[in-house]
């Protein structure tokens, strides 16, 4: 941990969560969900990391961990000599997609600039930090919504025969209806709609032509109800029981991390802790949480977890969320505390969006019903099966034993 001298408004800064940066390039699927002939050959050929909004975006996470490093220069550097600016302190696991493994990296480039030694070369500012990720098959703690989990594709279900999501479709029937006639996708729904809108989104980005139909008003709409289908994924119906499945595996993990670094016999050398994920991952995380803003999470943006010693050595959290460039990053509270939470009442907060067994918790009542009817079932017909094996044993043991009495033949005796 962090010196007990190093103190920023009488508490000690021991550990920083970002949790969850959504580490995304501005990349446009060209040629999904969108009517091919729209565009000529060469506009389909657009690289989606050589446009200048892609070189853009890399700016803004290098930007990002550029700001980082300086957001709090002074209280480090000055006190701590420099001890964050260690590369080693720092952990970042990041899902296993091209996209957020570069986005981590634009990040640390920004965030770990080199000095000294670590120029290994004078006309390359930068150095090598390691990036940490698990391959998308075995991914179960960033990548949401979790699969397989039963349970959650049937709160889903409940979810669409909610009065909300009811309503909601019924107002926005003929819209959906429209997109769907445009982009020749024959589904299109509260909860699917999303893609339509990110892909005009990403090719407005690049600065290409959209079609007619894509009005200022229809973009409009088609962000409210792709926040309202982000929303669909973790909300709306049973929050809480979508937490314990989604989200909540995340906030796990992170209570954990944090727990860690405040056990001060551990002697962790690590500072930060960092996660390159997707939109999705936050909105899982603050949705758990009961902070989420109902708006997608925008490209690079970072949910925020400080964990801080006061000078009485008790320990609490600070969360912030970033998500505009150039601006200090905004404070979140969750419901039932303060903003600087003590870590035991924070704890305490978020134990029941915690998941105790997920797999147990992932399985559907009738299916676990059906096991244990299985399973019952399954006993009393071995041991009804034993009975009558033992029945057949003992009949024909009875049928092959001598009879008590044995009649004696006599002709002998007369013959004589």
């Amino acid at each position: 941990s962090l010196p007990a001298s190093l103190s920023c408004s009488s508490l000690t800064l021991l550990f920083r969560l970002l949790s969850i940066c959504n580490f995304r390039i501005w990349l446009s699927p060209l040629i999904q969900n969108r009517p091919l002939q729209h565009y000529t050959p060469n506009c389909l050929c657009v690289r989606p990391y050589s446009s200048d909004q892609a070189d853009i975006s890399r700016l803004g996470h290098f930007n990002s961990g550029y700001l980082v490093t300086h957001e709090h220069a002074t209280a480090y550097r000055s006190v701590a000599n420099g001890a964050l600016s260690l590369s080693w302190q720092i952990f970042i696991r990041s899902t296993d997609c091209d996209r957020t493994l570069m986005s981590a990296e634009a990040n640390l480039a920004g965030l770990y600039p080199p000095e000294g030694q670590q120029m290994f070369n004078p006309n390359i500012s930068w150095q090598p930090i390691p990036v940490h990720t698990v391959p998308e098959s075995e991914e179960r703690l960033l990548k949401f919504p979790l699969t397989p989990c039963p349970r959650y594709e049937q709160l889903q279900n409940e979810t669409r025969h909610s009065a909300e999501y009811i309503n909601k479709t019924k107002e926005n029937w003929q819209f959906l209806q429209m997109v769907a006639n445009k982009t020749g996708i024959r589904d299109v729904s509260l909860d699917s709609v999303w893609s339509v809108y990110d892909t005009l989104f990403c090719e407005q980005a690049h600065k290409m032509d959209l079609p007619v139909w894509v009005t200022p008003d229809v973009m409009a709409r088609l962000k409210q109800l792709k926040d309202f289908g982000f929303e669909f994924l973790f909300g709306i119906h049973k929050r809480v029981e979508k937490a314990r499945l989604q989200g909540g595996v995340l906030l796990d993990d992170i209570r954990k991390n944090l727990t860690r670094a405040a056990n001060v016999s551990a002697h962790l050398n690590l500072k930060v802790l960092a996660y390159s994920a997707h939109d999705t991952t936050l909105v899982a995380l603050q949705m758990a949480l009961d902070v989420y803003n109902k708006i997608q999470a925008p490209y690079a943006s970072c949910h925020l977890f400080e964990l801080y010693q006061e000078d009485d050595g008790n320990f609490s959290v600070e969360m912030f969320f970033r998500n505009e460039s150039g601006k200090e990053p905004f404070p979140l509270t969750i419901p039932g505390c303060q903003h600087k939470c003590p870590l035991q009442r924070f704890l305490e907060l978020t134990d029941p969006i915690v998941p105790q067994d997920w797999k147990q918790e992932c399985q559907v009542a009738s299916t676990i019903h059906d096991t244990e009817l299985f399973v019952g079932l399954a006993v009393c017909g071995s041991i009804l099966l034993l009975l009558i094996i033992l029945l057949l044993t003992v009949l024909f043991r009875i049928q092959s034993q001598p009879p008590g009495y044995r009649h004696v033949s006599n002709e002998g005796e007369e013959q004589a």
